[in-house]
C-alpha cells in the first residue's frame, strides 16, 4: 500500500474532516495558510485519484472529489501493511498488544468479540 506525502495527507484530512465531495477551489481555500497554488492542489488531488485514494465526479466543468475509504480504513490499512513486512506477525502483534492502552485493549477486545458473532 502506498502512503500519503505530507500534501497528500493535508488534502486527505480536509476531505475526511468535511465528510462530502469538494471542488478544487474547495481545498485550496481549507489550506490556504499553506499558500498552496490552484494547480498545485489540482495535482495533487489527481494523483490521490490515481492512487485510489480518492473519487472523483464531475460538476460542470470542475471534479468534485470525496475519499474513497475513511480515514481509520487507511490507518488500519497501514497497520496491516506494517504487520506483513514481519516474519513474527504474533510476535508484533504481541508487542502491539502490550503497547496500547486499557481503554485502546477493551476496543480491540469488542472488535473481536463482535467480528466472531
Amino acid at each position: 500500500m502506498s502512503t500519503l506525502g505530507e500534501l497528500e495527507r493535508a488534502a486527505m484530512d480536509v476531505l475526511w474532516d468535511r465528510g462530502e465531495p469538494m471542488l478544487v477551489r474547495e481545498v485550496v481555500d481549507a489550506l490556504a495558510d499553506r499558500g498552496l497554488a490552484y494547480t498545485t492542489v489540482m495535482t495533487v488531488l489527481t494523483r490521490l485519484a490515481g492512487k485510489g485514494f480518492v473519487r472523483r465526479e464531475p460538476d460542470g466543468r470542475a471534479w468534485r472529489y470525496s475519499p474513497s475509504a475513511s480515514r481509520e480504513e487507511y490507518v488500519a490499512r497501514l497497520m496491516l501493511d506494517a504487520l506483513s513486512q514481519t516474519g513474527d506477525r504474533r510476535a508484533a502483534l504481541a508487542h502491539f498488544a502490550r503497547a496500547v492502552s486499557e481503554p485502546e485493549a477493551e476496543a480491540l477486545t469488542r472488535a473481536l468479540a463482535e467480528e466472531r458473532e
